[in-house]
């Protein structure tokens, strides 16, 4: 009866605030000057303005209808709870299922209406060339072009030049794979550093030489291999400009497949590099090689400061339509920007390959013998029978003119008279020789052609910036200003392809154990970042900075680079060779390891309720790990904790910034297991058995699954005991289903078993919210249905295999060449489905269950409901449409977050938790390929097909979301945004809390405390990329100083939002940073460039920022 009291109460006192905000806004609509024209003087009729107030009302009356609609919903739920059964303890449903109630604490769900409008769209002009529209607009033909055989012919006036001359910059450079045929480490050795220290005395010979250079990962090796005269020597060569180094990242990543995290986190950590070695801040990015492009890196590199950027690898038809246009050099702006401060100037490469034969001009014959590698006697030749001539008194008339016609045509597809001709290829001058053969002979080419006026032309050596920089010279702006004229394009350029229909959207999927491995790195990574950060302050602020192992920062590093490593595009992409993969596995499971000691030593410090006691102990760490892995390619196998006569305590790791109120699942070594809440309250828990597989029960392991709430960014602890609580204990059920095989099944006494032979009945399973359907054949997802709606929602799930083409051209580990549509995948044996029953209620609208196959098949798909556009997302989502006009395979994207189709009136999401390629080839279809196994090469130079497959944990989550009444899904709009649920249910699925038990030798007793690093949460648009500590001008120490990165979500209004069962609410973009920390203050914060290179304020006073939706900041931050 008090708690119904308190309910009448606060909904009372709710109600009255409602109608008071009503008030104030009708007194707003009578007294805002603003709202009159001309300062009260009505210039048009008075029926005129009345109308106007009206529709402002009824503004305003909608927003606050939406507000009223939120806190009916908590008043009812506070209600419902009050009028259930006891908080936490378990009770029976009707149909004899186990439930445990949600807590008695009501969600509350508060967005501004401010914050709905961004996802509106409407601001600012559209863009000359969008990308959605250019692909539908496109015949997608494959004409022979001639000797420009993807494009055609290019004729020009030779007194084109008179009024200006051509300038040309020959940008030697060499393109090192961090990884590919051969390893990282084996690549270096006998390539790599034959290259820089060439690179070092070659360019010290003439002052007009140039060099670029892109991957920092080989650079650092390289540099701490040198001496300090080769040092002074390079940074003499960085700042004389004779040697640039290009993006400027960790390595050249892969743009499909990488999660935005990696991507900021890998340039960074080339940026910090090369401030703190070199003194250089990169300006231009360089991209010649990833397999398509996302509209993800131009933002980040703008964010960075660049304000220019090349890329090569676009599908032959869209560059041949840009060339006709003149439209190869264009402003890359994101999609939702409305006042172009995204815009980055992009140059397109308009030719088949960034190598020498496809960089002079469009005939590939000529400029081959421009390619003095090619020289007569060399390892190389020119494929086309003509070798290059050495240049020559006698001869170099007649070779200039030859290579001067190619300048001048390819010159023809820019709308300026500035010409960039980039000189290598993969790996190049890696002898004295090549170095001596394309610089003497370049510059006897150079020398004539700058002492004849009459040929209106200036050639030189030049970097990629020097390109960039006089261009802007010549149209007259700025650095990273549009040019006059130059169009503006926004989207992205997926899918690639080079040739014919040879679409590269296999690697979307190929290798799935090793993006999945990646993202574990991934979410450790940053957990580790953040417990490291906080510990370190806290240790200094308590004065106990000298017992904590601050030699963790080397992890951190090491980590770093690992992670950024494998963004390289040959590496999560999967089409390396074996043996590098195993090289690049097994470096990614012992930087997983080694995070995983920075995050139990963080633990243990911030845990402790008496700092005092801390003590760090290497051989006897105080907690254990959440789980081990036996080799780089295995599954991981989840710790056990042993119970005995002694309580055991678990400390629970939440890595987001929101509280977090999800179930946490224990393995134990006894069904008798009572578990209490750090304060001693015992709290409502399942057991149930551990399965090795469908039918085999794991002898004396036990999972123990129990919700709980979790402080953001924080840690938890829970105790656990032997013995039982009838009360608050539940014993999970267990139904197989044989389908007619003849297995035996284990059973256990403290677990009902249920075995289903042949029966093919479906069942389902149910919570407060909804009811999911499944095959009783397959076990297979069939139908949902929303307990408030009478009709289902069917949703089918089947698996599906393609085979490859017979011909000549087959699949391989970048081309995806199918043989038809897929087919229905018809296993030999039949299956059989384990089903692990139990209903405990999360608090949430979900159904959450795990399926195991227990069988393996090559390429499957997932199928479900009618709509018609498909979006794929990394830091933003990009919105697709299937183009009939193109094959199959071509309508294949990258899915590295999710992917959603939608219609009127829901939408259906996908979420995945691994990089993988999707598609929607129907009206309510979405397609993920899972896996793939082939057994051919598809000649992209790998030489290898994939049959080193893996035993892959694929995790996924779906959604299903209604529209609210007067929403409307834009099908035109290129753009599109998740829904907050949405977001948080990725950040749930990619950043899963962290079990991390109390060692058995350790007696913590009471002194374990709950560590709340926050005041409060961060409005739930807003998630904590990093809090990334940084390095102090020695190596291995760290700074006192960390990078904060904060990223501004956009999203959706439009989709229902009731009884989501976490706590949310906006802010309108601004975030109070000075009292965001709990027991620690904001003693220095700047506003810098996303990799911190540029401060862009003075450290300010006030600690109060602002971030416009879908925006990243990073800021240079001090506790203490």
């Amino acid at each position: 009866m008090k708690l119904k009291k308190q309910v009448t109460v606060c909904g009372a006192a709710i109600f009255c605030v409602a109608v008071f905000s009503l008030y104030l806004m009708l007194d707003r609509v009578q007294h805002d000057p603003t709202r009159h024209q001309n300062g009260g003087n009505f210039p048009r009729s008075q029926i005129s303005v009345l109308q106007n107030r009206i529709e402002q009302l009824e503004q305003l009356l909608e927003e606050n209808h939406e507000i009223i609609s939120h806190i009916k919903d908590s008043v009812l739920e506070l209600t419902a709870n009050a009028e259930g059964p006891p908080a936490m303890l378990p009770y029976y449903t009707v149909n004899g299922s186990w439930v445990v109630p949600p807590e008695p604490r009501p969600s509350f769900f508060s967005i501004s209406p401010q914050d709905c409008q961004f996802a509106l769209g409407g601001r600012g002009q559209k863009p000359e060339l969008q990308m959605l529209t250019v692909s539908e607009e496109l015949p997608f033909d494959n004409v022979d072009g001639g000797v420009w055989r993807q494009g055609f012919d290019i004729s020009y006036d030779p007194h084109d030049w008179d009024a200006e001359d051509l300038q040309v910059f020959v940008v030697p450079h060499s393109h090192n794979d961090p990884g590919w045929i051969k390893t990282f480490d084996k690549y270096y050795t006998e390539q790599t550093q034959h290259i820089l220290n060439s690179m070092v005395s070659k360019l010290q010979e003439d002052p007009r030489r140039r060099f670029l250079w892109a991957e920092v990962s080989f650079f650092a090796k390289w540099w701490d291999n040198i001496n300090a005269q080769k040092r002074a020597a390079v940074r003499r060569l960085v700042g004389n400009g004779q040697l640039e180094i290009a993006t400027g990242g960790w390595v050249m990543p892969d743009e499909a497949n990488s999660h935005y995290f990696a991507l900021i986190d890998q340039l960074i950590e080339g940026h910090q590099w090369l401030e703190r070695n070199l003194g250089a801040t990169p300006r231009s990015g360089w991209a010649v090689d990833p397999f398509g492009h996302s509209s993800t890196m131009p933002y980040l590199l703008r964010r960075a400061n660049l304000t220019s950027m090349l890329i090569q690898r676009v599908h032959y038809a869209i560059k041949k339509h840009f060339a006709a246009t003149h439209s190869l050099e264009f402003m890359w702006r994101q999609t939702w920007d409305s006042d172009s401060s995204t815009d980055i100037f992009c140059h397109m490469m308009p030719f088949y390959s960034y190598d020498v034969p496809h960089t002079c001009g469009p005939d590939p014959k000529i400029c081959c013998q421009f390619d003095f590698k090619r020289l007569p006697g060399g390892r190389i030749n020119c494929p086309w029978k003509v070798p290059p001539r050495a240049i020559t008194e006698a001869n170099v008339a007649e070779r200039a003119a030859l290579l001067l016609d190619q300048y001048r045509k390819k010159s023809r597809l820019f709308r300026s008279n500035v010409l960039l001709v980039p000189l290598g290829d993969d790996f190049r001058y890696d002898k004295p020789q090549e170095w001596d053969a394309q610089f003497f002979n370049y510059q006897r080419l150079f020398d004539f052609f700058n002492s004849r006026p009459n040929l209106h032309v200036q050639a030189q050596f030049g970097t990629l910036s020097d390109y960039f920089d006089a261009l802007y010279k010549r149209t007259g702006v700025e650095p990273g200003a549009r040019p006059p004229g130059f169009p503006v394009l926004s989207g992205d350029f997926f899918s690639y392809a080079d040739r014919e229909d040879h679409y590269w959207t296999g690697y979307y999927t190929s290798r799935p154990f090793y993006k999945s491995l990646d993202r574990v790195l991934e979410a450790h990574l940053r957990g580790a970042e953040v417990l490291y950060s906080l510990a370190a302050a806290h240790s200094r602020h308590s004065g106990l900075a000298g017992r904590y192992p601050l030699s963790d920062f080397t992890l951190l590093t090491e980590a770093r680079r690992t992670l950024g490593l494998f963004q390289h595009h040959d590496a999560i992409t999967g089409t390396a060779k074996e043996a590098v993969v195993v090289d690049y596995g097994v470096r990614l499971l012992r930087s997983l390891v080694n995070l995983k000691q920075v995050i139990i030593h963080a633990a243990h410090y911030l845990v402790l309720g008496d700092k005092e006691t801390y003590h760090f102990d290497p051989e006897a760490p105080f907690l254990q790990v959440d789980d081990t892995r036996l080799s780089h390619d295995a599954l991981p196998e989840r710790t056990v904790i042993q119970l005995d006569s002694s309580p055991r305590f678990v400390v629970l790791f939440n890595p987001l910034e929101q509280e977090r109120f999800s179930m946490v699942s224990l393995l134990v070594n006894s069904p008798r297991v009572r578990v209490l809440s750090e304060e001693g309250q015992p709290l409502a828990v399942q057991i149930s058995a551990h399965w090795s597989s469908a039918t085999e029960v794991v002898p004396d392991v036990y999972q123990v699954s129990v919700p709980v709430r979790l402080p953001a960014l924080g840690l938890g602890v829970l105790q656990l005991q032997l013995g039982l609580d009838g009360h608050r204990t539940l014993p999970s059920s267990v139904r197989v289903y044989l389908h007619g095989r003849q297995l035996s099944v284990s059973r256990h006494e403290a677990f009902p078993l249920r075995v289903i032979d042949s029966g093919s009945s479906d069942f389902a399973l149910s919570n407060r919210y909804m009811q999911v359907w499944f095959s009783g054949l397959t076990g297979l997802l069939k139908s949902i249905r929303r307990v408030d709606e009478e009709q289902e929602q069917q949703v089918d799930m089947e698996f599906l295999v393609y085979g490859t083409r017979t011909s000549k051209d087959k699949s391989g580990a970048y081309l995806f060449l199918p043989d038809g549509e897929a087919k229905r995948w018809l296993h030999t044996t039949s299956m059989f489905t384990r089903w692990s029953g139990f209903t405990i209620c999360q608090g949430w609208r979900g159904c959450l269950w795990t399926y195991h196959p227990w069988w393996t098949s090559g390429t499957t798909s997932t199928r479900s409901w009618p709509c018609a556009s498909i979006q794929t997302s990394t830091a933003r989502v990009q919105p697709r449409r299937y183009l009939k006009k193109l094959p199959l395979q071509a309508n294949f994207y990258p899915m590295p977050v999710m992917a959603y189709i939608q219609d009127a009136h829901k939408r259906l999401t996908l979420h995945t938790a691994q990089a993988l390629g999707v598609s929607s080839l129907k009206d309510g279809q979405l397609e993920v390929i899972l896996d793939r196994r082939l057994m051919q090469d598809d000649n992209r130079g790998l030489g290898q097909g994939l049959r080193d497959n893996k035993r892959t944990c694929n995790r996924f989550r779906l959604l299903l979301e209604r529209r609210t009444v007067g929403s409307e899904v834009q099908d035109s709009h290129s753009t599109s945004y998740p829904s907050l649920l949405s977001h948080l249910t990725s950040m749930y699925l990619n950043t899963p809390a962290l079990a991390l038990p109390v060692a058995r030798t350790q007696l913590p007793g009471p002194g374990l405390r709950s560590f709340h690093p926050l005041a409060s949460s961060l409005p739930c648009d807003f998630h904590l990329l990093n809090l990334r500590t940084l390095q102090a001008e020695e190596d291995t120490l760290p700074s006192v100083e960390m990078a904060l990165i904060l990223h501004r979500k956009g999203f959706d209004c439009g989709l229902e939002a009731k009884n989501l069962g976490f706590n949310c609410t906006t802010s309108q973009g601004k975030v109070a940073l000075g009292s965001l920390f709990h027991g620690l203050d904001v003693v220095f914060l700047q506003p810098t460039s996303l990799t911190l290179l540029y401060p862009l304020a003075s450290p300010s006073n006030s600690t109060d920022v602002y971030l416009e939706p879908m925006e990243i900041a990073t800021f240079r931050l001090r506790l203490g």
